[in-house]
């Protein structure tokens, strides 16, 4: 999820873990703790592109990582703070570095809670930005920061805002059901053979849903809105898999198969191919629009070595989809 929700997260468990204790210090620390997890975007800076996403939401986001880590932040905090309770800052610390992980296994990228396995959980249930998810969640956590910490209404102010959000991370498992559905039919009435099917919310909402569907040759996007009152349109995207050639067999080309999960495409440009993940969508609703959300440039040098270089994005790009977002979700 984005900064601004992990750092809500992160400050209300803090507040539950020892807003009695030390008041808005409790917020303080579990709102710095709730953004440490994410550090590992650092990783961009000193290696490559598919390194980088292979240890995004890795180690960092893993429950070891809470485990082993929680006790050295708890120590160095119990040290130069007043309230010297190794124990309680050390569970602060614990809660906030767990519960940042678990709520971005919701998200499409998922975490790798596990490490060090491999295996990724990611539910898909909720965009990295959703503002109905992280601004009821903000108001009532501003409501208990301004109440004095041992006083009801400020555990009661907190403890609203954690069940509001965990209400709703929890329906859009109901929505994702339920759209899930809507995109099987409509396979089903287009007599549309596949062999695998994802579904996720579109950016900012839990209204509008998008489908990657895989056939033999070909991946299916399709949109499905809860306002819809026509049948669900796939636009196709051929594999073009074909293209990478010898590629194929590139050890890092192989890597970064295994970050997109096989949901990719291939793209040849006058200047190059470029790799397009799919499970991110697209950054335009035009039917057959190539504007993928994370799309790649594969860059061969004399020797042979291959590397990936992430598209630039255009901001006019992210405006109009904003638009189109809005229109798409009053329904087809």
């Amino acid at each position: 999820m984005d900064s601004l929700t992990q750092i809500v997260l992160g400050a209300a468990v803090g507040e539950a873990v020892l807003g009695k204790k030390v008041g808005n210090k409790a917020m303080l620390y579990g709102a710095i703790a709730g953004t440490i997890p994410d550090l590992d975007i650092l990783a961009s800076y000193v290696t490559d592109t598919v390194t980088a996403l292979e240890i995004h939401r890795g180690f960092t986001h893993s429950i070891f990582f809470s485990v082993f880590f929680a006790p050295i932040f708890g120590w160095l905090v119990s040290r130069y703070e007043s309230y010297k309770d190794f124990k309680a800052w050390s569970w602060l610390f614990f809660w906030a570095f767990l519960t940042h992980p678990i709520l971005d296994a919701h998200t499409t990228w998922g975490t790798q809670l596990f490490w060090p396995l491999e295996y990724r959980l990611a539910f898909k249930s909720i965009f990295v930005i959703d503002p109905l998810y992280t601004l009821p969640f903000l108001l009532f956590l501003i409501l208990a920061m301004f109440q004095k910490r041992d006083a009801p209404k400020r555990r009661l102010y907190n403890k609203v805002g954690i069940i509001i959000s965990s209400s709703y991370l929890l329906l859009t498992f109901v929505l994702k059901g339920m759209a899930f559905n809507e995109f099987e039919m409509a396979l089903k009435d287009q007599h549309i053979e596949y062999s695998e099917i994802e579904t996720k919310p579109a950016p900012f909402n839990t209204i509008l849903w998008s489908a990657n569907v895989e056939t033999k040759n070909n991946y299916l996007i399709g949109y499905y809105s809860f306002f819809d009152t026509r049948p669900i349109h796939f636009v196709t995207y051929p594999k073009n898999h074909d293209l990478l050639g010898e590629l194929i067999q590139d050890e890092k080309v192989q890597r970064m198969i295994a970050v997109s999960k096989g949901w990719f495409t291939i793209t040849k440009k006058e200047n190059g191919l470029y790799y397009n993940d799919l499970r991110f969508g697209l950054l335009s609703l035009k039917p057959n629009s190539q504007n993928f959300a994370f799309q790649y440039e594969i860059k061969t040098t004399n020797s042979g070595k291959v590397s990936f270089v992430e598209t630039k994005k255009n901001r006019e790009d992210a405006k109009q989809l904003l638009s189109d977002l809005w229109m798409r979700l009053k329904g087809n």
